[in-house]
């Protein structure tokens, strides 16, 4: 576990793995037994890139072993900032297969929270974009680093057929190293032996996502998640067989890759799990996302409602290319709760689909509706746990349990939910319980047949 992070109770630790939800194994270590079992099969695609399973863990291996010998080691936290392209996907199981923490950062995150964001960590180093999409990422986390004399790496990376006009490597005036990404690379070195119950990568809490915030009303430090290896791994497993996830599916990532429900919900760690092929998709607009859908044989994919809206949209105007449908599409995923019931009608018949609502978050809450539920369930619930071990509860302002039927502040505690955040003690005080209930931040009421509807937002 890494400092600054609170453990599981060893009653629980014992719980969870007596039940099969922790196995021992980490996630980069999971990857070297997929590439055993399904080497030649298609594992990740992007654009003209598509790597197979024994590739993308050949690759893996070489850049973590470029990464151990440009200095980065066991326990350190690196910034990872990339769109959804194939080396995102690389350069996270490389972090962790030499032993540092990836802290996933969107790409929408200004530069006052990235700064933050690496001041908690202490990050050593950042891998990013020089540019995308006209905004200078290399150059703001020159600002950074010079501000942060503990950052001393960058790893940039750049588009197929560009070239960066920063140049090779180098390093500023003050002390810090810049690499093309695609100079990392160095031939295989020993596997590095950890543990599952080590911090496997840092996401943020959807209060620090948009933008500059600090979460709950603090500007200064950002709220943190560490997820472990065994938690994330459990997490991916479970909501894999929930939604009948096999090699013959296609998983589309339009959500960034470096999310909660993109990366394992079950999305990209999920689909490969199984064997699987995930597809990435650099925006999740209709344009790109629609044609991917028909030309890789999409099965699966995990959407926003205004997404799906602009999908929809595409479809009845018919101003989508005339290579874009739903072709294999058999369900669509919709994150964040809870959502328009005219907007999961819309979406099945415009896409031929069976829609599944998701309540989850980078804490580890996840709820979801079954692909076999009843329609109404499916149109006006969030559903259940993931699996009896996923323990909630809904209380009133006395902290007892109400009655079902009626609304309460949802609480939540299970294997793949933290006990903490990242070195934030005061606000772990506040939302997490003595005995390691969340607090959500929602309210919401149980159905009869046990599924959750959401009433209410984060308070």
């Amino acid at each position: 576990m890494l400092d600054g992070c609170t453990p599981w109770p060893q009653e629980f630790v014992d719980r969870y793995w007596a039940a099969g939800h922790w196995r021992g194994n980490t996630l980069d270590n999971l990857l070297r037994g997929w590439a055993l079992e399904h080497g030649p099969r298609t594992a990740l695609v992007h654009g003209a890139t598509r790597l197979s399973y024994a590739a993308l863990n050949r690759r893996v291996d070489r850049r973590a072993a470029g990464f151990h010998l440009r200095g980065l080691r066991p326990g350190q936290r690196v910034l990872v900032q990339l769109p959804n392209v194939a080396e995102c996907v690389v350069t996270a199981f490389a972090l962790m297969r030499v032993g540092t923490v990836p802290v996933f950062c969107p790409l929408s995150l200004g530069a006052p929270a990235t700064s933050r964001v690496a001041r908690v960590t202490q990050a050593v180093g950042y891998v990013g974009p020089a540019a995308y999409r006209g905004f200078d990422h290399l150059g703001t986390v020159a600002r950074i680093a010079a501000e942060r004399p503990f950052l001393r790496r960058v790893f940039t990376y750049e588009e197929p057929g560009t070239s960066s006009p920063y140049g090779g490597v180098r390093t500023d005036p003050s002390g810090c190293h810049y690499f093309p990404l695609d100079s990392v690379d160095s031939p295989p070195r020993p596997a590095l032996v950890q543990g599952a119950d080590q911090v496997a990568f840092l996401l943020l809490s959807d209060d620090d996502r948009g933008g500059d915030g600090g979460g709950d009303g603090d500007a200064t430090r950002p709220l943190l998640v560490p997820r472990t290896h065994d938690d994330f791994a459990h997490q991916a497993r479970a909501a894999a067989a929930l939604v009948s996830l096999t090699e013959e599916d296609v998983y589309l990532a339009a959500l960034p890759a470096g999310s909660p429900l993109a990366l394992g919900g079950p999305g990209i760690l999920g689909t490969l799990s199984v064997g699987g092929t995930v597809v990435l998709a650099g925006d999740p607009g209709p344009e790109e996302c629609l044609p991917l859908l028909a030309r890789e044989g999409v099965t699966v994919t995990t959407v926003v409602a205004d997404v799906a809206r602009r999908w929809a949209d595409a479809l009845d105007t018919g101003a989508a290319a005339p290579d874009a449908g739903p072709g294999r599409l058999r369900l669509v995923q919709f994150a964040g709760a809870p959502v328009p019931r005219t907007v999961l009608e819309r979406t099945g018949r415009a896409l031929d689909c069976r829609t599944q609502q998701v309540l989850g978050g980078p804490e580890g809450l996840l709820a979801l509706t079954r692909p076999g539920d009843p329609d109404e369930a499916v149109l006006t619930t969030q559903g259940r746990p993931l699996s009896p071990d996923h323990e909630l509860r809904l209380v009133g302002a006395d902290g007892a349990e109400v009655p079902d039927g009626e609304p309460g502040s949802l609480l939540v505690r299970g294997p793949s939910t933290v006990r903490g955040y990242y070195r934030a003690p005061e606000q772990d005080a506040r939302a997490f319980t003595a005995d390691g209930w969340f607090r959500t931040g929602l309210r919401a009421r149980r159905t009869p047949d046990g599924d959750l509807v959401v009433t209410g937002p984060r308070t």
